[in-house]
């Protein structure tokens, strides 16, 4: 196949509204490095800075190693970024469930982060609920706001869980759409623990929400997440971003059971997504 064949191949596809689907795992993690570079530089030209929030995970963890990587890291401009966490487990962050301590390992200590551009959730304090109040003034003191009160992260990656929750708002939580509440402190039922999250309101009022799901487990929640409108709505299915964009940026084996709108499934070239070109570095600028 000829360099040209090989690109196209490599490009994400859409096969439904929002939906764009990678030819694997790998490519997956290539495809959102390079979304995230292209959406730092249009956030940091627009007004100075690229606010995301973080998602654990095996998909943002590959991710996370590979916009480390030499192909992708220098072309940020990591001193405008400023990293936050979308949910975090109540433990330490030497623990190896920490959402922070894996995002550390696998990109933190990889890049020229300031550190006080890196914002965690400090969700090991005993007082977790005084926790998450922190965080909120935290957030309430640095974003712009949307025309409901609620913070507008440039970018904020999620998960899709195998039962549909996302971040850590699980199916069955009460209180999901009318919260006022930026980060909360929801009760687990099933591990009988309390973990820290930003809410629903948070979640929708991003100027970009990116789903990450790789593999051929995430293929039956994926279809009804996409496909069936369920009642009531599984958490990610809640996450519409009314003002911003929703993708779901997904592998082959976790799309296998989505039915492709225009174009075929057998046809990889069809539906191809504008793609910013990573092949020539872009150097962060001198500028102070």
């Amino acid at each position: 196949m000829d360099d040209a064949g090989t690109t196209r191949n490599l490009l994400p596809r859409e096969i439904r509204p929002g939906v764009f689907v990678c030819m694997d795992a790998e490519s997956v993690a290539r495809a959102a490095s390079r979304y995230f570079v292209e959406w730092a530089w249009q956030a940091i030209a627009q007004h100075g800075v690229f606010r995301v929030a973080l998602s654990g995970g095996s998909t943002p963890r590959a991710f996370y190693r590979c916009l480390a990587s030499d192909e992708y890291r220098l072309q940020v401009d990591w001193a405008k970024v400023h990293l936050y966490w979308g949910d975090e487990r109540a433990v330490p962050p030497t623990d190896p469930e920490s959402n922070y301590g894996m995002a550390r390992a696998e990109l933190l200590i990889r890049v020229p982060i300031p550190p006080g551009n890196i914002h965690r959730m400090e969700a090991e304090r005993p007082e977790l609920g005084r926790a998450a109040e922190a965080y909120e003034d935290l957030l309430r003191s640095e974003f712009e706001k949307d025309d409901r009160g609620f913070p507008r992260f440039d970018l904020i990656l999620l998960g899709v869980g195998n039962d549909g929750h996302t971040a850590s708002i699980f199916p069955g939580a009460k209180g999901l759409r009318g919260t006022s509440r930026w980060v909360s402190t929801p009760w687990m039922p099933h591990l009988a623990k309390r973990r820290m999250t930003l809410t629903l309101p948070v979640l929708n009022a991003a100027h970009r929400v990116l789903f990450l799901a790789a593999g051929p487990e995430k293929a039956e929640i994926l279809r009804d997440v996409v496909e069936r409108p369920l009642d009531p709505p599984l958490p990610v299915q809640l996450v519409v971003v009314p003002q911003g964009q929703r993708m779901f940026l997904v592998d082959e084996a976790a799309a296998a059971l989505l039915r492709p709108l225009g174009g075929t499934a057998d046809d990889p070239s069809s539906n191809l997504q504008s793609f910013p070109d990573a092949r020539a570095p872009r150097k962060p600028r001198d500028d102070g």
